[in-house]
Order: C-alpha cells, then sequence, then structure tokens
C-alpha cells in the first residue's frame, strides 16, 4: 500500500506540472500576441495536446498502484531541473505553442548549445516518467508517437523561424 502513495504523489505532481505549465503557456501566448508576434502550425496543435493528454491517462490507468522505481525517479528529478533551466532561459517567451516574435532569438542557458532543449528535454521525460513507475509500453508507445509529432512540429518551427 506504501507504493500506491508514492505513485499518486507522483503522478499528482506531474499533472500539477502539467496544468500549471499549460496556464503560464496560455498567459504567455496572450502576452506575445498583444506585442505583434504570430502563430504559426496552429493546425497540428490539438495532435500535440492529444498525445500529451494520453501519454498522462496512460500513466494515470496504469501507474498508480506500481512501486516508484528510484533510479528513474533521479533521472526525473534532473529533467526537471533542465526543464526549469529551459523555462528560465526562455522566460516570457516560453509558450507550448509555435509564437514568433520579431526579437533576436534567445541565446541564452541551453539554447547557447542546442536549437530545441525544450524538446530534447520533453523526449526524455516522455522515456523517464513512465519509466519511474515502471510502465516501458508507455515509455515505446508515446515515444514513437512523440517523434512523429515532434517531426511536424520542429519543421513548422524551422519553416516559421526562417520566415522571419
Amino acid at each position: 500500500m506504501e507504493h500506491h502513495a508514492a505513485s499518486l504523489a507522483f503522478i499528482a505532481f506531474l499533472l500539477l506540472q502539467r496544468g500549471a505549465e499549460l496556464l503560464v503557456a496560455r498567459r504567455n501566448t496572450r502576452r506575445l500576441l498583444a506585442q505583434g508576434a504570430v502563430e504559426h502550425g496552429a493546425g497540428h496543435y490539438p495532435l500535440i495536446v492529444a498525445m500529451h493528454a494520453a501519454w498522462l491517462a496512460a500513466i494515470c490507468i496504469w501507474g498508480w498502484s506500481n512501486p516508484v522505481h528510484p533510479g528513474w525517479l533521479a533521472a526525473f528529478v534532473v529533467l526537471q531541473g533542465l526543464r526549469v533551466w529551459v523555462l528560465a532561459s526562455l522566460g516570457p517567451r516560453w509558450t507550448t505553442r509555435i509564437i514568433v516574435l520579431d526579437a533576436p532569438l534567445v541565446a541564452r542557458g541551453p539554447y547557447r548549445w542546442m536549437s530545441h532543449p525544450n524538446y530534447a528535454v520533453v523526449i526524455a521525460e516522455i522515456i523517464v516518467a513512465p519509466m519511474v513507475l515502471g510502465l516501458w509500453g508507455v515509455a515505446a508507445l508515446f515515444t514513437i508517437l512523440n517523434a512523429c509529432v515532434l517531426t511536424i512540429r520542429i519543421r513548422a518551427e524551422s519553416r516559421a523561424l526562417a520566415r522571419r
């Protein structure tokens, strides 16, 4: 029964974190659009939302009663540090949509070394979060689905940034 509490705490953290991020992303999106930024690739956004919602649902459905694996949890904690670094580097320009502002690209934090550090963190989280609860099938399936979605997403973002 003890592992149920740990599993539920992990799942609750994931849900609260993603919910809070959506609120921040909506606020940032509104502010950016008010500054004259333009959204690109909106057509595929529902696909991204559906994939992430299904990933969270799968973790909730199949992981709530599983034990937490400490090694995978440690990897997840490291990823959260990287996530915070990415979000802090983008600041008010971070959003879940492709919003292009007529301003120089962010070149601080992990953006000094990588074009898409946020996507790198998400790719890792799609694998690591389910593995915290031993859900290798969820990790495998959603890694494939995420790769498909990110292929569409990164192409749309690259086109949008090239038009700047």
